[in-house]
Order: C-alpha cells, then sequence, then structure tokens
C-alpha cells in the first residue's frame, strides 16, 4: 500500500507542477495562477465532511477503488486536450476542481484506513511514514516534471499522472483487509454528518488541533500558492527552477521526517509545531527578500523541513483525539480546515501580489504567521495521545422499546442525582465538564436542573436525534470517559447511584 502510494503520489505532484505551470502560459497574472491551488483544495473544504460520513459508513477499500477509477478517466482527458494544445484557463480550473473533488472523497478515507494497517502504538511513526512517502514522491515528482516539460511538452506529465493511478488501483484490488464490525446505521447521511461536527465541536483536544491548523495553513499557503511565479521571476528562473523548488521542499521533508523520532524524544508535539512554524517564518522571509536561485533552494529545503514537522504534528494530533467510530467524520473536517485555509490563504494572497507585490505579499504573510501563532499558543497540540479512546462498553443494555413505538423517533434520557449540598460544586464542575461526553457521542442537546422543593435533587436531560442513535452512544462510551461517569456516580447518596429513565417521542 505504501508503495503504491509513492508511485500514485509522484504521478500527482508532477501534475501539480504541470498544471501550475501551464497556467502561466496560459495566464500569467498572478490572480488566476493561484486560482489553480485554490482548485485544488476548495472542493475538499466543501465536500470533505460529506466523504468523512460516507467512508464511516461505507467499505472503504471499495470506496477508494471506485474513486481512483473516475480520476483516471479525468486526468486521462485532460492530457488529451493539453496534448492537442485545445486547453484554456477556464478549462484548467474546471479540471482543477474535478479532480479536487475526487480527492475530496478519497481523502477521509484514505487517512483513516491507517489504524487498520499498524496498531496504536505505532501510529505515528506510521503517520510520519506515510507523510514521508508523500514527501519523496515531492522531491521526486516536480524535478521529473520540470524535466518533462522541458524536454516532452506539457502533456507528459499529465500522462504519467494517468498511469499512476492503474498502481494504486491495482494495490487496492489485492489489499484484504481484516473484515470491520458489520454497519448497522439506520441514521441519514445528513444526520451522521451533524454527528461529527458535533463531536469534534466538543471534543477538546481536536478542536485545539483545528484551530492552530487554521492559524497556520492560512498564512503558510502564500509560498504554495506563489512559488511558480517565485520561479518564474528569479534570476534564470523557468519550469527547471520551479521543479527544483518544489523537489526540495519534498527533500527537506524527507530529511524532516528522519530527524522526527529524535525531535520526539526530546520535544512534545506542541512544541515540535512552534519550531517548526518559526522555520516556515524564516522561509517566507527569505523568499520575499531575494530572487537569487541558491536562496530560494535553501528557503524551500527549509520550508519542506518545517512544513513535514507540523503536518505530521497535526496529523497525530488529529488521530488519537478521535474514536474510530467517527474518525473518517473527525478527518474529515480537519481535512476541511486543513484545505479550506489553503484555498483562502491563495485567493487572498493571489489577490494581494495582483495589486501589490509579490515580495510584500510574503513579508505580510510571514509577519501573519508569527502573530498567529502567539495568539493561538493556549491551544495545546497532542492532547488525546495519553487518553484511551477504545470503547469501554459499561453501560447497561437499553430498555427494548414496545411495538407502537419507533426507533427513528428522536429520544430523550435523563439521569436523576442525590447530591449532598456540601458535594454540590464538586458535582457542577464534574457534570458540566462530562455534558461534553454527552454531545460528542450523539445528543443534540444538553440540560441540568435542580429541583425547586428538594435542592439536593438534581436531573439531567440529554437529547438525540433517534433512538437508533441512543443505542450508538452506548457503544461510544471511552474508557477514558469512565473516570469522570464513576466519580458523579460516586457522589450519588443511594446505594444504586443515579437512576436513569428512557422517553421516546410519541409516532
Amino acid at each position: 500500500m505504501w508503495t503504491a502510494t509513492l508511485i500514485s503520489n509522484i504521478g500527482t505532484w508532477m501534475h501539480e507542477v504541470g498544471a501550475g505551470w501551464l497556467m502561466t502560459t496560459l495566464n500569467p497574472d498572478p490572480a488566476v495562477v493561484t486560482l489553480v491551488q485554490a482548485a485544488t483544495t476548495l472542493p475538499v473544504f466543501c465536500f470533505a465532511l460529506l466523504a468523512g460520513a460516507l467512508a464511516d459508513r461505507l467499505d472503504k477499500r471499495r470506496l477508494l477503488i471506485g474513486i481512483n477509477l473516475a480520476l483516471m478517466a479525468v486526468v486521462s482527458l485532460l492530457a488529451l486536450l493539453v496534448w492537442r494544445d485545445a486547453m484554456t484557463p477556464i478549462l484548467l480550473i474546471v479540471f482543477t476542481l474535478a479532480i479536487g473533488t475526487g480527492a475530496a472523497f478519497m481523502a477521509p478515507a484514505w487517512q483513516a484506513v491507517v489504524p487498520q494497517l499498524v496498531p496504536r502504538t505505532n501510529l505515528r511513526p506510521a503517520i510520519a511514514l506515510n507523510s514521508m512517502g508523500i514527501n519523496i514522491s515531492r522531491a521526486i515528482g516536480p524535478a521529473l516534471a520540470g524535466v518533462l516539460i522541458a524536454t516532452l511538452g506539457l502533456a507528459a506529465p499529465f500522462v504519467l499522472n494517468a498511469l499512476s493511478y492503474v498502481v494504486i488501483i491495482a494495490a487496492l484490488l489485492l489489499w484484504r483487509p481484516a473484515p470491520m464490525p458489520p454497519k448497522t446505521s439506520r441514521t441519514t447521511i445528513l444526520a451522521e454528518m451533524g454527528t461529527g461536527l458535533r463531536h469534534v465541536r466538543h471534543n477538546p483536544a481536536m478542536l485545539a488541533t483545528l484551530i492552530r491548523a487554521a492559524a497556520f495553513f492560512v498564512f503558510a499557503s502564500a509560498y504554495w500558492a506563489l512559488l511558480p511565479l517565485i520561479a518564474r521571476d528569479a534570476e534564470d528562473g523557468g519550469s527547471e527552477l520551479y521543479g527544483a523548488l518544489m523537489a526540495l521542499i519534498g527533500t527537506g521533508a524527507v530529511a524532516g521526517a528522519l530527524l522526527l523520532p529524535r525531535l520526539k524524544k526530546r520535544f512534545t508535539s506542541d512544541q515540535t509545531v512552534q519550531i517548526g512554524t518559526f522555520g516556515t517564518v524564516i522561509a517566507l522571509l527569505a523568499m520575499a527578500v531575494s530572487n537569487a536561485p541558491a536562496a530560494l533552494m535553501a528557503a524551500a529545503l527549509l520550508g519542506g523541513l518545517s512544513w513535514i514537522a507540523i503536518l505530521t504534528s497535526f496529523h497525530v494530533s488529529a488521530q488519537t483525539a478521535l474514536p474510530d467510530w467517527v474518525r473518517a467524520r473527525g478527518l474529515a473536517v480537519f481535512l476541511m480546515v486543513f484545505f479550506g485555509s489553503m484555498s483562502a490563504g491563495s485567493v487572498v494572497w493571489g489577490q494581494a501580489a495582483a495589486k501589490g507585490s509579490i515580495p510584500m505579499t510574503l513579508l505580510v504573510a510571514a509577519a501573519g504567521l508569527a502573530l498567529a501563532l502567539f495568539a493561538t499558543r493556549r491551544f495545546r497540540i497532542g492532547q488525546g495521545e495519553t487518553q484511551d479512546l477504545t470503547p469501554a462498553s459499561v453501560w447497561p443494555d437499553a430498555p427494548p422499546i414496545s411495538e407502537d413505538q419507533s426507533g427513528d423517533r428522536p429520544a430523550m434520557v435523563t439521569v436523576e442525582y442525590q447530591i449532598a449540598a456540601e458535594d454540590r460544586q464538586t458535582f457542577l464542575n464534574l457534570i458540566t465538564q462530562f455534558s461534553k461526553e454527552r454531545l460528542r457521542d450523539g445528543a443534540t442537546r444538553w440540560h441540568l436542573h435542580q429541583s425547586v422543593e428538594d435542592p439536593g435533587s438534581w436531573i439531567e436531560t440529554f437529547h438525540l436525534p433517534s433512538w437508533f442513535e441512543h443505542l450508538e452512544q452506548h457503544k461510544r462510551v471511552t474508557s477514558a470517559d469512565v473516570t469522570a461517569q464513576s466519580e458523579l456516580k460516586a457522589l450519588d447518596l443511594r446505594p444504586d447511584g443515579p437512576t436513569v429513565r428512557h422517553y421516546i417521542k410519541p409516532v
């Protein structure tokens, strides 16, 4: 799987360089050139959550095979049009949007299968290895594309990219993953998307990862979007320099992946992101103040080194913050933030460069990146790395519903507590934190009420979109949630603990 991905990604990076350089020949306006980057990333922002819900519901292997077949057909048609000199700026953007849409539906499923390939203890090195493969391809693909464009013409990178899909499809056909538990979802796809969003909203470790990721990628997207123009305006610039810069970013990323185990021993994930951000700021400044090829190459190498350190840390932070049942949807939200930030940043920096200058735009991006790191420093990366998110299976079975009740109707659960006056503040602190568990595991609303007649009596209520969703909620309680639940139960004055009751909206 890793080898096939490496070959496929070499084709993808050749395509990226070919599309970026093709647009500079069709229309060199910075605002138009950066639209290629925006068209690549915008579909992921728009469709990733739907793709994540589908990946959590469907067979991931079959989904990936179907998407790769469709992408191979689209890229083949693009190569044919470029070869026949029939490509226009609008057509290129349309094709880029189509390919980006395929990538949007593929990415959450692809990310979610990583834990199927390695145990959790090896997740960090597996993600680093995956990222290293991407960046080995980034080191090879762009350099190869630059040579192919100069010798065989602009169609060559697109032809080889189309052929690379054959390899990844073959690997997926040969892969035989262990059978997963059967999906018994009886909720709509929109409801599952909503459940995924609520989980992320009330998952502090995941939320911190998203905030820090957005603060980084919006500003770091500047050199990705403007790199074709930076290479064109450099001394002795051209497609060869552009390919070399992209290759050096990949080379730096590979070197960074090899250094990550040492960094892990000395720094936390959060500190690694800070170091990588500082390196990216220096790379942006170097690209802004010099157009000498040597300086640009050094900046590209540093940019790649910093990029892999940050990207791996963000990916590990997201993976370890998510339980298996919502992994694809949670990673889809991460990808939405990643690609949405890259897309928005590409448009903004393209417009800024068109109205001002490329060096000034890069200087502004560097300053913004440094300020964003300072502003978001309290949102720590890697909070989920020490949490046990395996299913705990501690809730007793839910009572059966009668024949005249429907499982697809909205449901409500109440939990009654009897709390001593001296434990009231402790109880309030615990249950306020525990409310996030209810909401991230499927509840749409949560409330707490205190009795007027008996101040020691409290009722917790939480609502769910259906009774079926509550049955799924029983399976979602993790080992990390059990401690808080046990502490709440211990505060109840009654020997049997809190009283739980279930309700369904009548038909």
